[in-house]
């Protein structure tokens, strides 16, 4: 890995590419901090449900968005005001409107903001949508992932189960590709390919090859 005091690596793409795993395994192999930036989204979409915020009731969003406080602890759950909200925020219900939330300016700006000042501080890899276009235009390294949307539904259908999420391989496809259609058209820091971001295509490659992938590009910490 280059010998610098700051380094940054932006991971994005599309829900269920695999963005998180691998974001974590490198921040692991390499002794970075990972910031699950997706999660963050998920905490506020969470927040603003629990609170019966509706996504047009913009004073109630802004003053949600001044008190919430979100946090990571030493194994990557999210804290939400003091309370580990990890299995919530990865529930059926905030996952079909997160994209909503998401897109909303304020609530991208807020966000923003916070993911800026802690990558700002320490050596980090962060995955999200944005990453690379809009939070940090000047990473080091940019990395955008693609893979088949079955592919995905199938991965992301083996996590539900696993978490005991009930959740049909078709409802899992028809949500990834209207969060897909939000994510790609929407106004605000919308998802895309960064100019100069390496793009990867993990349709056919495990979750350790596609961490080689990125680390081969980086390089390992001797």
């Amino acid at each position: 890995m280059q010998n610098k005091k700051h380094l940054v690596i932006a991971i994005d793409g599309p829900s269920g590419t695999g963005k998180s795993t691998t974001a974590k395994l490198i921040a692991k192999n390499l002794g970075l901090t990972y910031l699950d930036t997706g999660a963050m989204y998920r905490a506020i979409t969470f927040a603003a449900l629990s609170a019966k915020i509706t996504p047009d009731n913009k004073e109630d969003l802004d003053q949600l968005l001044q008190s919430t406080t979100i946090d990571f602890d030493s194994e990557n759950q999210v804290w939400v005001n003091g309370i580990c909200r990890e299995e919530e925020i990865r529930g059926a219900e905030v996952s079909k409107v997160v994209s909503i939330y998401s897109a909303i300016p304020a609530v991208r700006m807020a966000l923003t903001e916070k993911q800026r000042q802690i990558g700002q501080k320490q050596n980090c890899i962060l995955d999200g949508r944005d990453i690379g276009t809009v939070v940090f235009p000047h990473a080091d390294y940019k990395f955008f992932l693609v893979t088949d949307i079955q592919v995905r539904a199938r991965r992301r259908f083996l996590e539900c189960q696993e978490k005991g999420i009930s959740m049909t391989l078709e409802e899992i496809e028809k949500n990834l590709s209207e969060r897909d259609l939000l994510d790609s058209s929407r106004e605000t820091a919308p998802l895309k390919k960064a100019p100069d971001a390496i793009e990867i295509d993990t349709t056919q490659l495990s979750i350790q090859e596609q961490v080689k992938k990125i680390q081969d590009y980086v390089g390992v910490v001797a």
